[in-house]
């Protein structure tokens, strides 16, 4: 049997009352008390040995987010909200400039199915860089190297043991590290509070680092409003434990795509009536969805994720306002109710 440790970022304050730290199986970080490890067998099953019953249906589906370019807002100075695809996102407040998980670059096996909003190199004004967990599609090395070239003073918020990796991207790079229910040290002066707060998910980059990093989700604390980013996880008991330390959400950006087959992707990410379950139990707002549309990570679908959330709001069971923004549209989020 593997030891069991905790571990947390000592230099920063712990928001939940008599949390330990972050559950350690020997190097593995675990989801809340329990090792989570993906199943091989399952990847076989999956790619050698399923039928996919809505190939067909997948196969002719061409839809993709609409897509309006960003450079003006991303240039200017007032407040928004913009989705650049997939999980990423531009958020500025009270003037300062968050991107979260930025993928700008297609790779091997991440092909983009609609342009970026912008262009990589507009990307110049950013102040924090937040960062959810180390997956590929969250964490690209390129757009790494990009973003701290173009912005020397970055400062990286992310998860427990994660600065090796980007300092081995980027080595300039300021890194923070916090486990969950942590808040960020962002000086005396900041005019916003950010929290990491858990995820049912797992790490894995290579052949030896499975779950020796921690993953997670974050929540900003603007002046009047909560937002709550998700990052990448399967639907679990930390949603309620979120709303009952926060109190309801104001926004919720919420995964809602790569949900099929359930025997593969249950563990790892909310479908969409999990996803509007989460954001019933965090009292959401609003909601925006994401995670959906911009790569083929899955068998359903393209159309399906948005579709199926419109249809669960259309019947009264999402309590939260729902916006299904175009690719790289400006959302007034500070001026929702």
């Amino acid at each position: 049997m593997a030891r069991t440790t905790y571990l947390r970022n000592e230099q920063l304050r712990t928001v939940k009352a008599g949390y330990p730290g972050n559950k350690l199986f020997g190097s593995q970080f675990a989801n809340g008390e329990e090792l989570y490890t993906p199943e091989f067998s399952n990847v076989l099953r999956w790619k050698l040995l399923t039928e996919n019953p809505q190939k067909e249906e997948k196969k002719a589906d061409t839809w993709a987010p609409a897509v309006v370019n960003c450079a003006e807002f991303l240039a200017g100075q007032d407040d928004g909200l913009v989705w650049l695809g997939h999980a990423s996102f531009v958020l500025r407040t009270q003037g300062i400039t968050l991107l979260f998980d930025p993928l700008l670059f297609d790779s091997t096996f991440l092909k983009r199915r609609h342009p970026l909003p912008c262009r990589p190199e507009e990307l110049t004004t950013i102040d924090l860089l937040l960062l959810s967990h180390g997956h590929r599609d969250h964490l690209d090395e390129a757009s790494i190297k990009l973003v701290a070239r173009q912005n020397p003073g970055l400062r990286v918020l992310t998860s427990l043991r994660m600065a090796p990796l980007l300092t081995g991207m980027a080595s300039t790079l300021q890194v923070q590290e916090a486990g969950w229910w942590q808040q960020y040290d962002l000086g005396p002066d900041a005019p916003l509070d950010i929290y990491y707060l858990p995820a049912a998910h797992w790490h894995r980059r290579g052949l030896t680092d499975l779950n020796k990093v921690l993953w997670g989700s974050f929540l900003i604390r603007t002046q009047d409003k909560l937002i709550y980013f998700g990052g990448d996880s399967a639907y679990a008991d930390h949603f309620e434990d979120i709303e009952r330390q926060f109190g309801p959400l104001d926004i919720c950006l919420l995964g809602i795509g790569a949900y099929k087959p359930a025997f593969m992707m249950q563990l790892s990410h909310t479908n969409p009536h999990e996803a509007a379950k989460a954001a019933n139990v965090l009292r959401a707002g609003h909601l925006v969805p994401m995670h959906h549309g911009t790569f083929d990570l899955s068998d359903e679908p393209a159309s399906e994720p948005i579709r199926t959330l419109q249809e669960v709001a259309a019947g009264g069971m999402l309590r939260a306002e729902l916006h299904a923004p175009k690719v790289g549209e400006v959302m007034p989020w500070q001026q929702w109710e």
